[in-house]
């Protein structure tokens, strides 16, 4: 089984969780003899021995390079010299471009692409061989990351015309495959709802020597830490999360939220907390990865996950594997599978509050909770979701050769 796999990011040089998703749903793959080429919009170095990494280059172009993160601007260095700076959605076009060239050389079964920004080049191969069954991975639609408005009508047409267009769709929660059928009339039939999950494997244990040493010395001083992890957009909720910390410290001064992550809210958001009156409450430590990724996990005493709309979430397992228990908002799709944490919707600030008071108050709630959450994580793999993507892709490919 030979899959061409379009993604717009892998680790190391990933921004956020879908390109961790991309890469432990492709390992896992690879272990069921799925042979796979995976093309990225950037040249990169990722170290990985178990399927094929290419980068979108079209004729006359030498180098790509992501100068920030994988939704910025990036430079395009042409073979006469000169260079370019393209934005994400010139990106797409370059992408959907080179896709074209390159499959021109390739034989392959099955293309799996991997939301919005590569699914104009899954139509592309679609129109250039219309026996080439495509599927379409939606870890995310335009209205999420919005923060539950349309969002961008040229993205939603994107999403609206290649889903109607692909032979199967993914969705990574019954959450999502429900927006995907309302905003866009998609038979749910079409949608197969297959889970994100956790790779315990490839998270490192922490470590005593915690990076965060100026909070670790305030839980000594009997402070408790509220964490949250990702990025700082109108999608995560996090204004809703200040609003709420507001009230928790109000109630438990000696309280401390530690926010990782960068974003375009980012300043607004230190300004909210200034404003509110816990600008010494909340910590800004913008994007980590590595260890201190590690600890601002281990470190707290809950995970907070407040996001408007978050299809999945794989932020709730990683905290739940050092330890950490977690709140989410009722809008998210780990709250499918996670039945070992607290739930709250993501706009009603006062039960936000008062939940994390009461895990930060009880010693027995917070070790019960941990306790079961790291039980629960026991029996989650990708074993289950690789599995379940390569039937889909045998009953395409079955059915075509019928």
């Amino acid at each position: 089984m030979k899959v061409l796999m379009l993604g717009w990011e892998l680790p190391p040089h990933n921004s956020g969780g879908l390109g961790v998703a991309c890469y432990q749903l492709c390992e896992e793959l690879s272990k069921n003899d799925v042979d796979l080429e995976f093309i990225l919009p950037y040249e990169a170095e990722h170290n990985i021995n178990f399927m094929k990494v290419t980068a979108a280059r079209t004729d006359g172009i030498l180098e790509i390079i992501k100068a920030g993160n994988a939704y910025d601007s990036y430079r395009y260095i042409y073979q006469d010299g000169h260079d370019e700076w393209h934005n994400l959605y010139e990106q797409a076009q370059f992408y959907e471009h080179a896709v074209g060239d390159m499959i021109k050389g390739l034989n392959f079964d099955v293309v799996h692409a991997h939301d919005w920004l590569t699914f104009r080049a899954a139509l592309k191969v679609k129109a250039l061989n219309r026996n080439i069954p495509i599927i379409l991975h939606v870890h995310s639609i335009e209205s999420d990351r919005a923060g539950g408005d349309l969002g961008n009508p040229l993205v939603r047409e994107i999403e609206e015309t290649a889903m109607l267009a692909a032979d199967s769709v993914i969705a990574v929660s019954d959450l999502t495959k429900q927006k995907i059928v309302k905003e866009y009339n998609i038979p749910a039939d079409k949608i197969e709802v297959i889970y994100n999950s956790i790779d315990r494997n490839s998270l490192q244990p922490s470590s005593p020597d915690n990076s965060y040493r100026y909070l670790m010395q305030l839980k000594q001083n009997g402070y408790k830490i509220v964490s949250n992890v990702g990025r700082i957009t109108i999608q995560k909720g996090l204004t809703n999360l200040i609003h709420a910390a507001q009230i928790v410290c109000q109630k438990l001064p000696k309280t401390v939220f530690l926010l990782v992550g960068s974003g375009d809210q980012f300043n607004e958001l230190v300004g909210l907390s200034a404003e509110l009156g816990v600008g010494a409450n909340v910590v800004f430590a913008g994007f980590q990865r590595g260890k201190s990724w590690r600890d601002s996990f281990s470190i707290a005493d809950l995970f907070v996950m407040p996001s408007v709309s978050e299809p999945f979430g794989l932020t709730p397992l990683e905290a739940g594997f050092y330890g950490v228990p977690s709140l989410v908002s009722k809008q998210s799709g780990v709250s499918e599978v996670l039945s070992n944490c607290l739930v709250v919707d993501f706009w009603d600030v006062n039960e936000m509050a008062n939940k994390i008071v009461g895990v930060l108050r009880s010693d027995a709630l917070h070790d019960t909770l941990s306790s079961e959450i790291e039980n629960e994580l026991l029996s989650l793999s990708w074993e289950k979701s690789a599995k379940d993507v390569k039937r889909l892709y045998e009953k395409h490919t079955q059915g075509a050769e019928a």
